[in-house]
């Protein structure tokens, strides 16, 4: 088991970096909406930047969850449903999106006046397709009961949303996604579990390949990117962590989550010595101007 579970993860690892590249490189030269002026925004620096990261990261992670030999049906389906559904909500807010309400906070505050904004249609889309991934994965996990998959649905969209409240400095976010990321594919080789290792390695992969593009400030996940990426980590411990560690980790995302409407954390990391210091590895420094 512990061969096929490193065979699994190697090739959603591989499988998912090497559509991640194909798809950045075909999406670079014909974007998959629109013209690349329309996935164009302006980053921290003032600076432009391409938003088809993201899509590219779906299409990756995508390719890697329907070609990864292994997963049973059911999961598979999860997978690409975790993907699509939070990438695509994630697509629909970056493109039609507005910026006047941000965060929970102001979503919710606007839906209170009447006004629906395109954050609270994917809140409540990546919510729904949270718990239809989840759904998916509780028949095929003999260790989970039906009652699981609420668990692990608030789990799935809480993490594809918290991951997307680090997509503020290039690297940032994919950079959060490996560290949590890489203690569930070890959990998963640990055990021998091909299926929690493959679930595991395939956003690592998609989005370690994305990693110099977005340390380049050539381009970023954005909410498509960040949203799909949460959510796949979320789906790979909901398959991976007994229920303490899924209601760990759920507490844990929502304890940031509600951090997030109080504190900066680019504040928090900038002030943090070692956080800093993982935080600027492989980027260019504040006052340096881009390459070339």
């Amino acid at each position: 088991m512990a061969r096929r579970a490193l065979t699994a993860a190697l090739a959603g690892a591989l499988l998912g970096a090497a559509a991640a590249r194909a798809a950045y490189a075909a999406f670079t030269r014909r974007p998959p909406v629109g013209d690349a002026e329309t996935w164009s925004r302006t980053n921290h620096r003032g600076e432009p930047i391409t938003l088809l990261e993201g899509p590219a990261f779906v299409a990756g992670a995508g390719v890697a969850a329907a070609a990864v030999p292994g997963l049973p049906a059911r999961v598979r389906a999860a997978a690409l449903l975790a993907a699509a559904g939070a990438g695509g909500l994630g697509a629909y807010d970056d493109l039609y999106g507005v910026t006047a309400s941000k965060g929970f906070r102001g979503h919710l505050g606007a839906l209170a006046k009447g006004e629906v904004t395109s954050g609270a249609v994917k809140i409540a889309g990546i919510g729904l397709t949270g718990l239809a991934a989840a759904a998916l994965t509780v028949p095929a996990l003999t260790a989970h009961r039906p009652a699981d998959a609420v668990i692990d649905g608030m789990l799935v969209a809480g993490a594809a949303n918290l991951a997307n409240l680090f997509d503020l400095r290039p690297g940032r976010a994919i950079k959060v996604g490996l560290l949590a990321g890489a203690p569930l594919l070890a959990a998963g080789l640990r055990r021998g579990d091909p299926v929690a290792a493959a679930l595991a390695a395939l956003p690592l992969g998609a989005s370690a390949a994305l990693l110099p593009e977005d340390l380049g400030e050539r381009a970023m996940l954005g909410d498509a990117g960040a949203n799909a990426l949460g959510a796949l980590l979320g789906l790979a411990a909901a398959v991976t962590l007994g229920r303490p560690g899924r209601l760990a980790a759920l507490g844990t995302v929502a304890a940031l989550t509600a951090a997030s409407e109080k504190v900066s954390f680019t504040k928090v990391i900038v002030g943090n010595p070692v956080l800093n210091r993982i935080d600027m590895l492989g980027r260019r420094p504040p006052e340096q101007a881009p390459a070339g």
